[in-house]
């Protein structure tokens, strides 16, 4: 996991809990503010999702990339 990810995640966290909150005492600026944090954390956590993708995509392609010291290119 990386850090957007993680941010992302704990975001959508605190907007769920202030969502429930600003439901329970009646509050509506509360339970907006709720909500717009848990779209803000989502759409991080997405972005860290794809970064990470990324990542372990171009490892993967390192990985299978033949060296030029290799006596045998691997099978395909």
């Amino acid at each position: 996991m990386n850090k957007d990810q993680v941010k992302g995640r704990v975001e959508q966290a605190k907007g769920s809990v202030k969502e429930a909150t600003g439901k329970a005492v009646g509050n509506k600026k509360l339970e907006t503010e709720g909500q717009i944090n848990q779209a803000t954390g989502k759409a991080q956590a997405t972005y860290g999702d794809l970064k990470q993708d990324v990542k372990d995509a171009a490892k993967d392609a390192t990985r299978n990339t033949p060296r030029d010291d290799d006596p045998v290119p691997p099978r395909r």
